[in-house]
């Protein structure tokens, strides 16, 4: 089981934003939607780009690079170019902190 990264504290990241963090060579996007939290590894499966500074629209995260749609909530591709589903990973809070981890070897 990998350790847990903090992401910072809910002060940190309000409603509508996002923020990067690195468990190893895995970058992990981490997004504040309407409350909600939500964690995907922030490389697109069209083309490896990195992908979190694209457009939210609701639930979904557009690729700055080619316009692919995932649906932050289950990871799932929802339009071409892209395909295959991105990784999602587990957020928690803990005294106000925000963690997250890459959790793909447990």
């Amino acid at each position: 089981m990998g350790d847990w990264i903090m992401v910072g504290t809910r002060g940190e990241l309000l409603p509508g934003e996002h923020r990067v963090v690195w468990d190893g060579d895995t970058a992990i996007a981490v997004f504040n939607i309407e409350g909600e939290l939500y964690a995907i590894e922030d490389q697109c499966t069209h083309d490896s780009l990195e992908m979190a500074s694209g457009e939210l629209d609701g639930h979904e995260l557009v690729c700055p690079w080619h316009g692919a749609r995932f649906d932050l909530r289950t990871g799932a591709a929802l339009c071409a170019p892209a395909y295959e589903p991105v990784a999602t990973f587990p957020v928690k809070e803990e005294h106000g902190a925000i963690w997250t981890r890459d959790n793909r070897q447990d």
